[in-house]
């Protein structure tokens, strides 16, 4: 299991927001892409998919830009994960169609890994992440001192 470049950059932009919550206004595009080094058009392709999760809210104006959708706290990394990689993502589960015992186990064996994966991401929110960097951020300050 592996995490997708997609998803990465998705979780880098969504940290970022969430680190903007509290404020009420929106980050445009670029001020995202600059802060985590994503390209502009892939972060905005990214941005649109997640919009259509209900993840972001977008808003028009010289103002504009992305907001949070949800509450970061709502939001846990599976969340996030479903929007972007959709369903084909997911094992399929064991039908009992397996040809030998040994792709039968093979198979029941996968699908508790995956299980037990989404619930660890399903435990991870938005919220947690933006701790989590923030204790790692003062780790560093306090290191450098």
């Amino acid at each position: 299991m592996e995490l997708s470049c997609k998803t990465e950059y998705a979780l880098l932009a969504l940290l970022e927001l969430t680190g903007y919550y509290d404020e009420g206004e929106p980050l445009q595009i670029r001020q995202i892409a600059a802060q985590q080094s994503i390209p502009d058009r892939y972060l905005e392709q990214l941005l649109a998919t997640l919009r259509r999760g209900g993840l972001v809210h977008s808003q028009r104006g010289a103002k504009g830009g992305y907001i949070l959708g949800r509450e970061p706290w709502k939001i846990t990394l599976l969340d996030v994960i479903d929007c972007l990689e959709g369903s084909d993502s997911k094992v399929s589960k064991n039908d009992g169609s397996a040809k030998t015992a040994e792709s039968a186990v093979v198979g029941e064996i996968w699908q508790e890994v995956h299980n037990r994966a989404n619930e660890v991401l399903r435990g991870y929110t938005l919220q947690d992440l933006r701790e989590k960097r923030d204790a790692r951020r003062q780790l560093d300050i306090m290191y450098y001192i």
